[in-house]
């Protein structure tokens, strides 16, 4: 966005219940401003992490294409006056030197994101698709399949913007010491400093860690093991 002084913005990119909270809220943690987040909520141990202005201009725009964040509009489209809330919320953060926003809705949103800041940075995370869809399924109701279909769809899109151009991807469903040791080198990356002692990530933020043994249908099966693929394994 022309004359933004902003000099590092991330967008943290992750299917609902993929562990999009834990990173955003780990990367505050490191000195990634959020802005006004909420800290605390029913189903997530330390909060969303979320900007409430961003999620409802979101929702604004998927409505707008005909859909919502479960059940994704086949294009979006937004109107003037989304942009004008978009450039806007860039603009209350100021001259910030790094700030950042999550919301899973975002994977659905990229270009309207890239329309206002060409160099967007971003930071993925995923998670086993049985985790996921069994987690929406005591959250929202509606069939396990249904749900595995959603993850398919957010995941696709994380997948091609990966191959398009490479950010680091986090895995929700490793062990705990990858898992830090992977979120450290995101921090690194991103020239935040992390604190002595990282307090913001806890096993119990993942309440089921192990996914189901039942085979996944091929499709999600070759996804998932794309997504693995492209995850830090350190």
């Amino acid at each position: 966005m022309s004359g933004n002084r902003v000099t590092k913005i991330v967008c943290i990119l992750g299917m609902h219940r993929s562990g999009t909270s834990c990173l955003a809220g780990s990367l505050q943690e490191a000195g990634l401003h959020l802005g006004e987040v909420n800290t605390a909520a029913a189903h997530n141990m330390k909060g969303n992490r979320e900007s409430r202005r961003i999620w409802e201009l979101h929702d604004a725009v998927l409505e707008h294409s005909g859909g919502r964040w479960s059940e994704p509009p086949e294009r979006v489209y937004w109107t003037d006056a989304h942009r004008a809330e978009r450039d806007a919320i860039i603009r209350s953060y100021g001259d910030r030197p790094v700030w950042g926003f999550k919301d899973p809705r975002a994977l659905l949103m990229l270009d309207f994101w890239r329309e206002a800041i060409a160099d967007i940075r971003f930071v993925g995370t995923v998670r086993h698709p049985w985790l996921v869809a069994e987690s929406l399924v005591r959250r929202e109701g509606r069939q396990l399949d249904y749900w595995l279909g959603i993850w398919a769809h957010y995941n696709e899109r994380l997948l091609a913007q990966h191959d398009a151009d490479p950010f680091p991807v986090l895995r929700f469903d490793i062990g705990e010491e990858v898992y830090r040791r992977s979120l450290a080198v995101v921090i690194d990356g991103l020239g935040l400093q992390a604190p002595a002692h990282m307090a913001f990530f806890h096993p119990e933020l993942r309440h089921h860690a192990m996914p189901s043994e039942q085979p996944l249908p091929e499709r999600l099966g070759r996804l998932y093991r794309s997504l693995c693929s492209i995850a830090l394994d350190i």
